[in-house]
């Protein structure tokens, strides 16, 4: 099954490159080729639950889309203008860079609050609170970080890395429920579920993300 999917992102991949071949590499026509990728899969697989099989909803996908001539001359222009593409890069990466630096601020202002709590009369459910911020903290670095482009990888399309960030909020939350319900309600065996439940969650889409993660490496 596994095989049977690769075949087919395989040749979607394939039908774009071919169709954006002689376009100048670029974050935008990276971001564009996914969206395309995205919305071909989905049509093939409507096509398919109709019963054809997978050269017929190939066929069919690609009739579907209509002609892209028009957005390929776009792209071609785009790819044409670096003063551009160096805007739109700086742009996306003061955005990212922004996101980091407001992310890590949040991290470390819950830590020196719990800290600064810890030698202050004050209960250990008030100290756990400040976890939030990590929680928080931590989706706001996974964002922007997955969203940065670098000299070796394209940033990942938008919506991929909101999901990123939430399994790895579900699991920081996880984790600050856990230790919130240990001392809220003195009862280990509640701490253990209410862990378990948003980190079982927060795990599985995590692993569903990463075993279907496409390729954003640059070509050389």
């Amino acid at each position: 099954m596994t095989n049977k999917k690769n075949l087919i992102d395989n040749k979607v991949r394939k039908h774009f490159d071919a169709l954006f071949s002689d376009v100048g590499a670029s974050q935008q026509l990276f971001e564009l080729k996914e969206e395309l990728a995205t919305n071909m899969r989905e049509k093939m697989a409507d096509y398919k639950s109709r019963g054809m099989d997978d050269e017929q909803a190939f066929k069919e996908a690609v009739i579907s889309m209509g002609d892209l001539g028009g957005l390929v001359d776009d792209l071609r222009i785009i790819g044409q203008n670096t003063a551009k593409q160096s805007v739109y890069s700086t742009m996306t990466a003061r955005i990212s860079t922004a996101g980091i630096i407001a992310g890590v601020l949040l991290v470390l202002f819950g830590i020196f609050t719990a800290v600064m709590l810890y030698f202050m009369p004050q209960d250990a459910l008030a100290i756990t609170g400040n976890g939030i911020f990590i929680v928080a903290g931590g989706i706001l670095i996974t964002y922007s970080v997955l969203t940065r482009e670098t000299r070796r990888k394209y940033a990942m399309n938008k919506i991929r890395a909101s999901l990123y960030a939430l399994s790895i909020g579900l699991l920081l939350f996880a984790v600050f429920t856990g230790v919130a319900s240990r001392y809220s309600t003195g009862e280990m065996y509640i701490a253990v579920a209410s862990l378990m439940v948003f980190s079982l969650i927060g795990a599985g889409l995590f692993l569903f993300l990463v075993l279907t993660e496409t390729d954003r490496r640059k070509s050389r």
